[in-house]
């Protein structure tokens, strides 16, 4: 969900103009999972430049104030989800912890590496949300330990049906900085792609997981 339409627009322009977002309809990128994609995302390039990482920190300490109030604890979702949720937590001077997709092999067998109390009230930071499966393996893990999970916030969501179904069974609110939606009007106004390439934007968009058999 978003939370104000200028940020969301503001956002949008800002990973344009970063490259943090690339959009390339007629060369898709080929995601990890094996889906071809005509958006490639790597919000990890918005950490080298201070303005725009101190912009996102900002955006995301106001949705806290605003939504989650009594927050007491930052988890961020390793591994991209991280630095992003300890420049909150710092700015917060609140207590931040992270969550690994899986628990270590050695050692303490750790999954959340940090802190936790019970029933401690915590919001998980995430970079991206595509299908939702790493964040809620974050908020399960979470629980598990006793945390309050209160919600999730991030910077970006493709939008994707079946995210916003597994984190509302979940039930668990989530506030992005900005979405697929106005990522593509921006990128249209700022002529990053043209609008008759619009039609296959948006069938990716609703079903990413097919979409190479139309290519």
């Amino acid at each position: 969900m978003i939370l104000s339409e200028i940020t969301a627009d503001r956002t949008a322009e800002l990973l344009l103009q970063i490259n943090a977002i690339k959009l390339n309809p007629q060369k898709p990128y080929t995601w990890a999972s094996g889906w071809q994609s005509p958006i490639y995302t790597d919000n990890r390039t918005i950490l080298s430049y201070p303005e725009i990482r101190t912009y996102v920190k900002e955006q995301f300490a106001a949705i806290i104030k605003e939504k989650f109030p009594e927050t007491e604890l930052i988890a961020g979702v390793a591994t991209a989800g991280i630095p992003h949720g300890a420049l909150l937590a710092d700015a917060l001077n609140i207590p931040f912890c992270y969550v690994r997709s899986a628990a270590k092999s050695h050692g303490l067998s750790n999954m959340i590496e940090g802190k936790t109390l019970p029933n401690q009230k915590t919001i998980v930071v995430e970079d991206l949300i595509s299908t939702g499966g790493s964040s809620i393996n974050a908020i399960k893990a979470l629980r598990a330990a006793g945390c309050d999970v209160l919600g999730m916030i991030a910077i970006f969501s493709y939008s994707f049906e079946t995210s916003e179904v597994n984190l509302n069974n979940e039930h668990c609110p989530y506030y992005t900085l900005s979405d697929y939606g106005h990522l593509i009007s921006k990128a249209i106004e700022l002529n990053y792609v043209h609008s008759d390439e619009l039609k296959t934007l948006e069938a990716w968009r609703k079903h990413p997981e097919s979409w190479t058999k139309s290519l």
